[in-house]
Formats: C-alpha cells, structure tokens, sequence
C-alpha cells in the first residue's frame, strides 16, 4: 500500500513548503508516502478559467495511475472529523488492495473529466483555502490521522 498526493505546481511559499516537508517526513514513518508535484502550466494568463482546468486535467489524467483509488480534495466532496478520516483510511488501507491517490488542484480547481475520474471526493472544510496552503492542511491530517491509528498521542479529544 503506497499513498501519494499529487499537486500542480510548486509549493511557493516557503514557510508552507517547509511545514508541507515536516509532515511529509514524518507521515513516512507510517506508510510509503510520495507527494508528485505536476509542472506548473505556462503561458496561461490569457486562458479562462476553464481552459486552465481542462489543461490541467489533461496532465494530472495522464499520470493517475488507473489501479489507484483516487481521492479529489476538493470543497465539494465529503467532510469528515479527523476520527472519521482516521476509521476511514484504517478501512481504506485494509479493504482497498489498491494505493491510494490525493489529488490537490490548482487555484481553479478540477476539469470535469477529473472529477469523473475520481473515486472519491474530500472536502477539508466548507471555508475557502489558497491551493498551497491546503497541502499544509492536508499532509497534518494525514500525519494526525496516521498518529491516531498508530496510538501515538499527537492527536487530543
């Protein structure tokens, strides 16, 4: 079982990327983890919003591996509390036999072709975030969930 977490572009922002790296590290010690950052498009100042979405599509399309069960992050998709993700991925990780995918779009969101594509939708909360910082959110989550698995003490009710 190997989880990975694709995002668009480059995490820009330091102290995000560097708080992204902290959790990254230590969701490792749990589970095989990679996070796939898709190129960043150039030249898109000119694109609708749409355009932009349907190009980003194309490329995060081709990477997904089809035998992965792909999770979109995305404001839309299911809320859990960080309990229910935890019971969720402890289910996910024994039922599934399939690695498990994070998808993380960029500032516009997903092309309707990701959406059908996806398995699953995630939504970390019903507020707006900038892309980049919900990798930040996101990789803490995963760390915390994997921590309550574990019963490690990171994570306090």
């Amino acid at each position: 079982m190997k989880i990975n977490f694709v995002q668009t572009g480059k995490t820009t922002e330091q102290h995000v990327a560097e708080g992204v790296a902290i959790y990254e590290a230590r969701i490792k010690r749990y589970i095989s983890f990679e996070i796939i950052t898709m190129p960043a498009l150039k030249n898109i100042r000119s694109l609708t919003a749409d355009d932009v979405k349907k190009r980003e599509g194309v490329q995060l399309l081709a990477w997904l591996p089809s035998d992965s069960f792909v999770i979109l992050l995305d404001e839309k998709g299911k809320e859990f509390s960080t309990v229910e993700f935890a019971s969720f991925m402890r289910r996910s990780i024994s039922n599934l036999r399939k690695n498990i995918v994070f998808v993380s779009g960029g500032a516009w969101g997903f092309a309707p072709d990701v959406h059908d594509r996806a398995d699953m939708k995630l939504s970390l909360s019903r507020l707006t975030f900038p892309h980049q910082l919900v990798r930040l959110l996101f990789t803490e989550q995963l760390y915390r969930v994997f921590s309550l698995i574990e019963g490690n003490p990171y994570h306090h009710e």
